[in-house]
């Protein structure tokens, strides 16, 4: 099955979850990017939770989740949306170190831990919706917590997870986001944070070949879990040929004359997928007389 993500309620309705395998859209994000094992768990984590918090939205609701935590991989840039379709890169793809300490890949190493995690949502108002909150971990799982706590006063818990092959695919990607809705009684609480404490790190869930449902039942039981909405998830990109050319145009008559003096032709590449697209001298010439 492709990937995809699950919505629930649990607990008479007082619990909020997610849960998403995401293998098939972080293995595209690597195989477009050539990430090297550290990154691709970096950016496999964000895009993972990324998702997630898109699909609290609604409609044409976007997102963007931008990570900048001074370490070697540089900026990580994710967009989603409420239908999850999700994009990504990071500036420094061949990013790759040695196991840590707990034998896992080092993504807080990578991240670094002296920045800043930021939400933009756009949900169709003039003034879109941002939040920022620092860096507290690098590991990102607890970095997306620390940002729904703190800037949107969700009491949240994070998963995410990616596993990489010797050859440097993607074995296996996906997570969690469990959220307390208000009013949730002590005593659920109490449930959800020992079993939080006692279950298997997400990655393993995932490299075990558990479901999303399997992910939440693991977390939250299967006696009380209510599965809502099931939502396919796929790496997209709006980026086109058109769309290039009209932001060719944009620039206007002079500029385009000096790209065609200058160069004799263009190119452009959309760092969200990696698609490189080429303009002859004679479309530049076509070009700029619509630019006219």
């Amino acid at each position: 099955m492709g990937d995809y993500l699950v919505k629930a309620l649990a607990y008479n309705k007082q619990v909020r979850a997610f849960a998403l395998k995401t293998t098939d859209t972080v293995g595209e994000a690597q195989r477009r990017h050539n990430t090297w094992p550290t990154a691709s768990a970096a950016l496999g984590r964000a895009m993972s939770a990324s998702v997630m918090m898109g699909a609290a939205l609604k409609g044409e609701d976007k997102l963007t989740i931008k990570i900048e935590g001074g370490g070697p991989i540089g900026l990580i840039l994710v967009d989603t949306n409420a239908k999850g379709e999700v994009r990504g890169y990071v500036t420094n793809p061949q990013t790759h170190f040695d196991l840590n300490d707990q034998g896992k890949l080092d993504v807080a190493r990578a991240v670094g831990t002296t920045g800043t995690l930021t939400v933009v949502k756009d949900i169709g108002m003039k003034e879109h919706f941002s939040g920022q909150v620092p860096i507290v971990s690098g590991e990102l799982g607890e970095d997306f917590t620390y940002y729904l706590v703190t800037s949107e006063q969700v009491p949240s818990s994070v998963g995410v997870g990616v596993l990489v092959n010797p050859d440097n695919t993607i074995l296996a990607a996906g997570g969690f986001m469990i959220q307390l809705l208000p009013g949730t009684d002590d005593e659920t609480i109490t449930k959800i944070e020992n079993r939080l404490g006692s279950i298997e790190p997400i990655s393993k869930l995932i490299q075990k070949g558990l479901s999303p449902e399997g992910i939440l039942e693991e977390i939250l039981g299967d006696d009380t879990l209510q599965i809502i909405e099931k939502m396919p998830i796929t790496f997209s990109c709006p980026c086109s040929r058109e769309r290039i050319s009209s932001a060719i145009i944009s620039l206007g008559n002079e500029e385009i004359q000096s790209m065609i003096e200058e160069d004799g032709q263009a190119q452009a590449q959309c760092h969200f997928c990696n698609e490189t697209y080429h303009f002859s001298k004679e479309e530049l010439i076509e070009l700029k007389e619509e630019s006219k």
